[in-house]
């Protein structure tokens, strides 16, 4: 059996001066192909996992092992091996996006992706040779997963990587992640959009207040949260009307029989909890 990428046991870590935990000694590991969702309200400790997990932070204490190794006995060579694309965007404003490709391409020793090829599969292609600096946000973002991706990395450290895109662009850039394990590639997913949590990550974790909540997967979760149903949209005279039905007795319940068979059906679909309504029931918050 392949040995998880990510390990993590009974983490804690405290800030100077705080007086509680911002990470509450969690414990979770990550299979290598995985994609794997870490989520939660503002504050919960996401950001304080991640920026260990990326070796950003040190102090903490218990386990935090990637790529076979604790996070603190990596040195310059462990950015050989991830890559790292956070919310808020960095990059050199007054070069263009092919020279801040081909800038941080020349930080690494190993092989990397050639700009080019990388700004197309971002739909930045066109935008190659203007200035970074004139790129809206969801135009930084890409460029930031592109940059994630120069060095070839064994595992990506993602965060918020749909924020600030339009809807093309957001499914363009799931589709670019979902696509990563077929690379060999692991993906540790931060991200406050259950769409992109759902539609992508193999299993979530739930992160509240410094503690890990619940892990399973998005179906799981769905199915142990709602009350699955069968959503009826129906023509009523000139009006829609819509009706729901427990989906364990659609097949004796004769409301429905005489609905299917009295009025003009047009939509039919089951319904089961969304993963909004899962962050809400798990966390104790609104997104």
């Amino acid at each position: 059996m392949t040995a998880p990428v990510i390990v993590v046991d009974e983490l804690r870590m405290r800030y100077r001066g705080a007086t509680t935990d911002a990470v509450q000694g969690i414990s979770f590991a990550v299979a290598a192909g995985e994609i794997f969702g870490f989520l939660g309200p503002n504050g919960a400790g996401k950001s304080t996992t991640q920026r260990i997990l990326t070796g950003l932070l040190r102090g903490h204490q218990g386990r935090a092992d990637v790529l076979g190794r604790p996070v603190a006995r990596w040195g310059a060579d462990y950015y050989e091996h991830i890559g790292v694309s956070f919310e808020l965007p960095a990059h050199f404003s007054r070069l263009s996006a092919r020279e801040n490709l081909a800038a941080f391409a020349g930080l690494y020793q190993g092989p990397t992706e050639e700009p080019g090829t990388l700004l197309e599969s971002v739909d930045l292609a066109g935008a190659a040779g203007r200035a970074v600096g004139e790129f809206s946000k969801g135009m930084q973002m890409r460029l930031n997963l592109a940059r994630a991706l120069v060095n070839r990395p064994r595992l990506l450290f993602l965060d918020e990587p749909t924020s600030g895109m339009d809807p093309v662009h957001a499914g363009l850039v799931r589709e670019l992640i979902g696509r990563q394990p077929e690379l060999g590639r692991t993906v540790f997913l931060t991200t406050h959009d259950m769409a992109t949590a759902e539609q992508l990550c193999d299993r979530v974790a739930f992160l509240v207040d410094g503690r890990i909540a619940a892990i399973d997967t998005p179906r799981n979760f769905r199915l142990a949260h709602g009350q699955p149903c069968v959503v009826v949209e129906y023509r009523d005279a000139d009006t829609v009307q819509r009706k729901e039905f427990p989906l364990a007795d659609i097949g004796r319940d004769p409301v429905f029989a005489r609905l299917l068979r009295d009025h003009q059906v047009e939509t039919i679909h089951t319904r089961e909890a969304s993963l909004d309504e899962v962050f809400v029931a798990v966390t104790g918050g609104a997104l």
